[in-house]
């Protein structure tokens, strides 16, 4: 596979509202594994398609469990609340405390079209809501309570 430009904070693209995927062909394929590759390769846990300048619903996340593939992926329910540290491939060098729900159900199909449910607790909750607000063009720093320097103790993984 390759890897991709990872696209960053400025370009109009990461503001921008991702289009439904219809097409499951080897195009779709290969965007999602140049899209892992690339979020291993920046020792990140999650990507999605406009930080790659693709405005497409797609994202890849392992959070240390294995790699997910989500096409067209939707919260369809969430629970509790956790507040932590989050970064960005796309906002290099920056880190802030964001709350998210503490579990999430995402709704999603599969790199071949086939309609899949995962759920997401804690990290991996943290993940997933990270990377579909990209798919609506929302960066963590939309949502952060504060920034985190890089004296602070809580700095944390990049997303």
């Amino acid at each position: 596979m390759a890897t991709r430009r990872i696209v960053e904070i400025g370009d109009e693209k990461l503001r921008k509202h991702a289009k439904t995927v219809e097409k499951f062909d080897w195009r779709l394929k290969m965007l999602l594994n140049d899209m892992a590759d690339t979020m291993y390769k920046a020792n990140g846990v999650g990507l999605a398609a406009p930080q790659v300048g693709i405005l497409r619903r797609a994202v890849v996340v392992d959070v240390g469990d294995g790699l997910f593939k989500l096409v067209n992926p939707t919260i369809v329910r969430s629970e509790g609340e956790q507040c932590g540290p989050e970064g960005c491939l796309s906002v290099p060098g920056r880190s802030g405390m964001v709350s998210r729900p503490n579990l999430v159900v995402v709704h999603a199909q599969n790199e071949e079209g086939k309609e899949i449910e995962i759920t997401g607790e804690e990290f991996f909750a943290r993940a997933l809501c990270h990377e579909l607000d990209h798919l609506d063009g929302v960066l963590y720093v939309d949502k952060m309570e504060r920034e985190i320097f890089d004296d602070d103790e809580e700095k944390g993984d990049e997303e």
